[in-house]
């Protein structure tokens, strides 16, 4: 039997989460990137380690994926988003929780909500990010499993489905315009 509870977080609350995310920046500060990165893979390890529920698990595989935009060449994040990923990620680099990790899934509550607070910050990058591996793993499938596609040839293929569909949309209106001439 599954449970759903469902909660607001206020501004106010949201605003504490946004305070904490805060003094983890400013203590990250003199952290390289490799040592974010390091700290944040192992804090991702440490969480996958332990039986997390659904609603947690969910959320680990968003910092995953974060993680890999990071180092994916392919991809290609220019470097001011690239920062912006790494400050977001400094918070996992603290040991210290909100709510303790060892308290049965309460304990990872406090880390579900900033994961949700990251990705819905930074969802632009992490919803194309998402289009453009998909994108990928079908070129991948199509042409083979060793081609590199890169974020211009991405790019390259949005363009040209724009154009289609502005095409598209032209031939469309025309139609009816020499169709309401007609009648």
């Amino acid at each position: 039997m599954s449970l759903d509870i469902t909660f607001t977080l206020t501004d106010a609350d949201l605003e504490h989460f946004r305070d904490l995310m805060r003094g983890s920046i400013d203590r990250a500060q003199n952290l390289s990137e490799e040592q974010i990165k390091n700290n944040c893979t192992k804090a991702i390890q440490e969480l996958k380690a332990d039986e997390l529920p659904a609603f947690i698990s969910q959320r680990v595989d968003k910092l995953s994926q974060l993680m890999q935009m990071i180092d994916d060449a392919e991809w290609q994040l220019p470097e001011e988003e690239r920062k912006e990923v790494l400050i977001a990620l400094a918070y996992f680099c603290e040991p210290a929780d909100l709510v303790p990790d060892h308290i049965p899934v309460l304990g990872y509550m406090d880390d579900a909500i900033m994961i949700e607070l990251l990705v819905k910050d930074l969802a632009d990058n992490f919803d194309t990010y998402g289009e453009f591996c998909t994108f990928r793993d079908t070129e991948r499938h199509r042409r083979g499993a060793d081609v590199q596609v890169s974020h211009e040839d991405w790019l390259s293929t949005k363009r040209r489905e724009l154009h289609r569909r502005l095409r598209d949309k032209r031939s469309s209106r025309q139609g009816r315009r020499i169709f309401s001439r007609v009648f």
